[in-house]
């Protein structure tokens, strides 16, 4: 039995994975290949999904958005947020009463816990303050 892993990935990746100026871009391509020969699952959450678009198109324009639709989008298991998610996120982000901790970043992590995810491709410090293991090379 060959078991595939499971790996959470968040805005922070996609947008190094796909900015060759992002400074951690050549880890991110690493990682990504490696993630895709493995036949790793791929999940995020329909809010990173959302932040990661608005980025990509703000920061690297259209042309990158379609080829994170086409390309990116595809291999995804998104998870839809509903609005218990949403809520423990929310009641997650208010208990933690801190500035730079955002929202995407509280439902990622009640998701994660949710599924049993461990694993994150992220370049976002908070993943390892809350426990996700973070290297994946």
């Amino acid at each position: 039995m060959i078991l595939v892993a499971v790996v959470y990935v968040d805005t922070s990746a996609f947008l190094a994975v796909l900015d060759a100026d992002d400074r951690c871009h050549r880890q991110a391509a690493a990682v990504w290949e490696k993630l895709l020969r493995s036949e790793a699952r791929l999940v995020c959450s329909s809010y990173v999904l959302i932040e990661t678009c608005a980025l990509v198109q703000r920061r690297l324009g259209i042309d990158a958005l379609r080829l994170f639709h086409e390309d990116v989008y595809p291999v995804l298991d998104v998870h839809w947020v509903d609005s218990f998610l949403h809520g423990a996120g929310v009641d997650a982000l208010l208990t933690a009463g801190r500035k730079h901790l955002s929202l995407v970043d509280c439902i990622s992590f009640a998701l994660m816990r949710r599924l049993g995810i461990k694993k994150a491709f992220a370049f976002d410090a908070h993943f390892v303050e809350q426990g996700f293991d973070t290297n994946l090379l």
